[in-house]
């Protein structure tokens, strides 16, 4: 993968650790417009590698389909209400908790942060599920798997109460 091909945004060179750089001839056999020197990988659990991760030109390396991260234990979904941090977004998981005095559901939520990889576009309001992994931050132990788009408009996007 030429140095020109990725995306270059950090201070340090970044590249992906499975792709050698320094190939001094060019692959006669590379069909134009896919690369042949990418790594990405299938998460598996019936999730579909991104078109994005297959053919794009970033490195993230804590990325679920092209870096050093593998899903197990919980997946989750939620609403994105937050998609201010860089390659981190927040979700909102709406529950409902049983008072047994009161024979009643009262509504809950709580927050947690989740790793974006740049294959994906979010904005806040739409619905992605998300897969746990090894802690990647302080707060983020779980990374986006898919997205699915909502079409809320407004200061209703946030309101909305939905159990998933």
């Amino acid at each position: 993968m030429p140095a020109q091909l990725v995306e270059q945004r950090e201070g340090a060179f970044q590249k992906q650790p499975t792709i050698f750089v320094g190939l001094r001839r060019p692959l006669a056999k590379t069909k134009k417009g896919r690369r042949s020197t990418r790594y990405y990988k299938e998460v598996g659990l019936g999730i579909k590698t991104p078109t994005e991760a297959i053919d794009g030109n970033y490195v993230d390396k804590k990325c679920p389909f092209t870096g050093n991260v593998s899903i197990r234990g919980r997946i989750i979904r939620g609403m994105v209400i937050s998609t201010k941090m860089q390659r981190t977004i927040v979700i909102r998981r709406d529950y409902l908790h049983y008072i047994p005095k009161y024979n009643r559901f009262e509504k809950r939520h709580k927050n947690l942060s989740a790793h974006l990889s740049p294959c994906f576009l979010v904005k806040e309001g739409d619905v992605v599920t998300v897969g746990q992994c090894r802690p990647l931050s302080k707060t983020v132990r779980f990374n986006v798997l898919k997205v699915e788009k909502q079409q809320i408009e407004g200061i209703q996007k946030k309101k909305l109460f939905r159990v998933y």
